[in-house]
Formats: C-alpha cells, structure tokens, sequence
C-alpha cells in the first residue's frame, strides 16, 4: 500500500475540520451526526475518524484551531480585528456557530471543560502579550493593569458573540469596536 504524503493528510484534515465547523455550526454538536458530519466534508466516517477519535476529538480540534486562528489574528492586529473580522466575513457566521456551541459545551459539560481548559489558553496568552508589545511601544493607556486590559476585551468578545447568536443588527457595530479599540489606547496610539 503506498505511503501518503504528510501534505495529502494535512490537506484532508483541513477539509474534515472546514466541513465540521460548518456541521456544528449548522446543527450543533448533537446535531452533527454521522451522516451529516460525512456530507459536510465529502467524506466517509472512515475517513472522517481516521483523522479524529470520536466526534467530541473533531470538535475539540475545530474548536482548538479557531482559537490558534484568531490567536495568530491576536499577535499581529489585536483582539478588536477579531471582532471586526467576525462582523465581515461570511466565515464569521461558521464560526459564530461554533463558538456558541462551544460556549454551551463549557457551560453544560465538566469533563469537555476540562478538556476545554488547556487548549483555550492561546487567545488569552496572544492577547496578553500583543497588550504589552502595545504597551511596551507607547501605544497602550498605561492607568490600567494589562490583566484587567486582557479580561475587558475578552469580555467584549462574548459580548459580541452573544449580540450576534440573539440576531440582533450587526451593521452598526464599528463604531462600537472603534469606540473599544479608543478605550484601550494611549491617545494618539496603536491597534488594541
């Protein structure tokens, strides 16, 4: 049987996770069956938990990948351009599934919380530290301890996703975002 290159198999990775992060956002995690899950991506089970354990493995992995994402979205523009980005794109109403099934995973599930818990610290750790690089620059008010900096727009972010799950009017939000962005600037400094 010939070998399969790493590049084939990350490339079916990344379309197992496209077509999940789809399913769940779509159906939720109970609602992501099998047979769903293997219509999402184009591919049979086999395929599909070649890849990933079990179900709660693919949602863990889809889960932890949107994190590195808007963690690597974090370090270079700040944790507001996720928001943005979130408002902009049509991959922002997939992720918004996601993120809400996440969120009622955390809240309903004490073992995937505790999965959960070691692999969510990335956003948290790139917010941190993109905060003092903008400190460090000038760019950062400086009245305010960056952990309380940290937890405020973390706090803006649930707020916002929790805005979009209830459907209210996401047109008129820039200026909100400008006005959270302003909030953790020095005068006259950089992105958040």
């Amino acid at each position: 049987m010939p070998r399969v290159s790493q590049d084939h198999l990350d490339a079916r990775r990344h379309q197992i996770l496209d077509g999940a992060r789809i399913c769940f956002a779509r159906y939720g995690y109970e609602g992501a069956t099998v047979r769903r899950l293997e219509e999402a991506t184009g591919l049979s089970r086999g395929a599909i938990f070649h890849h990933f354990r079990d179900k709660e493995s693919l949602f863990l992995a889809l889960a932890e990948d949107d994190a590195l994402r808007m963690a690597d979205v974090v370090a270079k523009q700040g944790l507001v351009q996720v928001m943005r980005d979130l408002l902009s794109t049509k991959d922002g109403a997939d992720w918004l599934g996601s993120r809400l099934e996440l969120s009622r995973r955390l809240r309903t599930d004490p073992e995937f919380r505790e999965r959960w818990a070691e692999r969510s610290r990335n956003l948290t750790v790139a917010t941190r530290e993109r905060l003092f690089r903008q400190r460090e620059a000038g760019n950062l008010r400086d009245d305010v301890d960056v952990e309380v900096l940290t937890a405020y727009l973390e706090l803006v972010l649930e707020g916002l996703v929790s805005h979009l799950a209830m459907g209210l009017p996401a047109d008129d939000l820039e200026p909100v975002l400008d006005l959270v962005e302003a909030s953790v600037r020095r005068t006259g400094g950089g992105r958040a």
